[in-house]
């Protein structure tokens, strides 16, 4: 079996025999009931793989999609002109990356469909294109946008400026994308399709407002496994390479799917709330036949490190909570909420759904984001002990598995008294109570290996922390400034 580990070309799968998770019911439903779309998911999810299928349905490639189910379905395959724009690979840091990649697809389409005499702004000139490419061929224009929102991640919060520029360059590119989204409200006449995707819903950005904006698919029940693999198709295409998996391991191949499950599985993208695999992770799992944290390895996105920096939100008082929709949905650059942007980016997901209030409980969709976000934000806060945290969590796995709370005792003294002074001595009480608490959080997230429970609710009362091994329960109970005893 092969596998299409980073290979965004639906031709290319198709033709040289890569295994393809068959989409094309789905897509074949999106094309047929709506026009103008948007869709947000987490990078490596697919969303470009998606793109490249669209197009190429758009363009009649009748012949790569043999086999597939929308092959029963679609019976006309018409030729449409696309107009596919790829935000993918250019780093938007620099001044003038984006006028140049919008100028360089402008020119070669102009190329090929004729260029106006007298307009110069790149909108102006775009929507002219829509027009030639339709009134030439007959057919309306479809137009296919790859992470349109990476001009404004690559520079957001970054503070950068151009060469003698007031403006910082994030609201550059705002203002430029701004202007040539605004297209879609002038060109309706000459559009079949248009689909958007990216990771952030960017409130601000024009295209997001006023009259013929996309539908947001991207909490539809309907679409919810446009990308990603769900469980049935996990089961479906790659029993084989289970199999495989769990006769290395030594295990059966239920134990094995669980395995792969806790790893990888745990997002949900509405309410329907059907399980969605993260689709990088798994393939790389099947490829190598080792369960490891591929997705996160991949990159963590610097925008949300640089977002995370200046919040004053604790990643506890983030998870597991129920939220409102418009709480997480919508980012807005000029307001400092994290909560959007960690949803969005796929390190939170839907866990529940509340239909009495219409509200979502958020949390980790799975370990392998679990632990290595935790770990970012661990690493970041941690910063004087940095160095030395993995090795610490690791002589305090080992003291609660060998039961032995004397060495435990040691590591938590030695680990608070590095604590900086200027931190133990916070003015505020309920900050200092606040800091420790989550130091404690995080210690215990970190320590993923067992279950850990942080504020339990019990019978008689709260408890702070349990911590369960497979031989021993540790209950923890937190004192500021305090005994044991009060």
């Amino acid at each position: 079996m092969k596998y299409p580990i980073g290979i965004q070309s639906f031709a290319q799968i198709r033709e040289d025999h890569y295994t393809y998770v068959d989409k094309t019911a789905l897509i074949y439903q999106l094309v047929s009931t709506g026009k103008i779309y948007f869709l947000s998911r987490p990078r490596r999810f697919g969303k470009s793989l998606l793109v490249s299928t669209l197009k190429n349905y758009f363009l009649g490639k009748k012949e790569l999609f043999k086999g597939l189910a929308i092959e029963k379905l679609e019976t006309e395959w018409k030729e449409y002109p696309v107009f596919h724009i790829d935000f993918n690979g250019s780093n938007f840091t620099v001044l003038g990356t984006l006028e140049k990649k919008l100028e360089g697809y402008i020119a070669g389409w102009e190329a090929q469909y004729g260029k106006s005499t007298y307009l110069t702004d790149v909108g102006d000139r775009f929507a002219y294109l829509l027009k030639q490419a339709h009134e030439q061929s007959g057919r309306r224009c479809v137009v296919l946008i790859d992470e349109y929102d990476k001009p404004i991640l690559d520079v957001l919060d970054t503070g950068i400026k151009g060469e003698q520029e007031e403006m910082l360059l994030e609201d550059r590119n705002r203002e430029v994308l701004k202007g040539f989204y605004s297209v879609f409200k002038a060109a309706d006449d000459d559009l079949q399709f248009v689909l958007l995707t990216g990771v952030t819903k960017f409130s601000q950005v024009s295209v997001f407002s006023g009259f013929n904006q996309p539908a947001d698919i991207s909490m539809d029940r309907r679409y919810e496994a446009l990308c990603g693999i769900t469980q049935e198709e996990l089961e479906h295409y790659f029993a084989g390479p289970i199999s495989d998996m769990a006769d290395r391991e030594g295990i059966s191949k239920e134990e094995m799917t669980g395995l792969l499950k806790r790893q990888y599985d745990g997002y949900h993208f509405s309410e329907k709330m059907t399980d969605v695999y993260n689709p990088f992770s798994l393939l790389n799992a099947f490829a190598s036949g080792s369960i490891r944290d591929y997705w996160f390895r991949s990159g963590t996105p610097s925008y949300l490190i640089r977002l995370l920096a200046h919040t004053d939100e604790n990643l506890d008082e983030l998870t597991g909570k129920y939220y409102d929709p418009q709480e997480f949905i919508d980012y807005k650059a000029n307001v400092e909420k994290p909560l959007p942007m960690i949803y969005q980016s796929g390190y939170l997901t839907i866990k529940d759904y509340k239909p009495r209030r219409g509200t979502f409980l958020l949390d980790f969709p799975n370990n392998e984001v679990k632990k290595g976000f935790v770990s970012l934000v661990a690493s970041d806060y941690f910063k004087p002990q940095r160095e030395n945290i993995n090795s610490w969590i690791q002589d305090l796995i080992d003291a609660l598995e060998e039961g032995d709370t004397d060495k435990l005792h040691k590591l938590f003294t030695s680990f608070l008294a590095d604590i900086p002074y200027t931190m133990r001595r916070k003015q505020d009480e309920r900050e200092r109570e606040r800091y420790f608490h989550y130091t404690f959080y995080l210690i215990f997230r970190l320590v993923s290996v067992y279950t850990v429970y942080t504020e339990k609710e019990q019978s008689e009362g709260r408890v702070d922390c349990i911590v369960e091994t497979p031989d021993y329960v540790y209950i923890f109970e937190f004192k500021l400034d305090g005994s044991a005893d009060e």
